[in-house]
């Protein structure tokens, strides 16, 4: 963490490519949207919010590709409703690149990283049931961007795809 923060000072790209992520951060959350509970807990969302919305007052770019395929999973479900319906409206600019609907680009890595002031490379590792075992600063920058830009061009606001799948909306789904 304390190297995220030196290294992130202008702007911090996530690739995240896995079907589930297993993170006690959520704060039992995914149990508690898995249940049918209303919304998020706020007073562990909240803090998050406030700083998605500090970075963007400040000029900081946080911004991410999700890697998934329709029909989500109950943890995608999940991570859009409660994650990123929320965290892009406080300032995080979040794209989806569905494989049900494009083609993974070449250039796309297959693993989760994050490109810290489109300098600093960190492949993340995680086990096979999705927990976070390291991070691991990699050498091949140009990689790293190409993948970036790639997953980028190939990819649309979290907005716009995910108002045309509301099949996938928890609302709209029987139990």
């Amino acid at each position: 963490m304390r190297f995220f923060d030196e290294k992130a000072t202008k702007s911090a790209f996530r690739l995240e490519t896995l079907a589930e992520y297993s993170v006690g951060s959520d704060g039992g959350d995914f149990a508690r949207h898995k249940a049918g509970e209303p919304e998020p807990d706020w007073e562990r969302k909240s803090p998050w919010l406030e700083v998605l919305r500090s970075e963007k007052e400040s000029g900081f770019r946080r911004h991410r590709v999700r890697i998934l395929r329709t029909p989500l999973n109950d943890y995608l479900r999940f991570e859009c409703e409660w994650g990123y319906v929320l965290n892009s409206k406080a300032g995080e600019e979040i794209h989806i690149l569905d494989l049900a609907e494009h083609d993974l680009p070449a250039e796309v890595v297959d693993h989760d990283f994050w490109l810290l002031d489109d300098k600093y490379p960190i492949r993340m590792h995680y086990t096979e049931s999705g927990e976070f075992v390291g991070g691991e600063l990699m050498d091949n920058l140009e990689r790293y961007q190409k993948a970036r830009d790639a997953a980028l061009a190939n990819a649309e606001p979290f907005e716009q795809w995910w108002a045309r799948h509301p099949e996938e909306w928890r609302t709209n789904r029987t139990v």
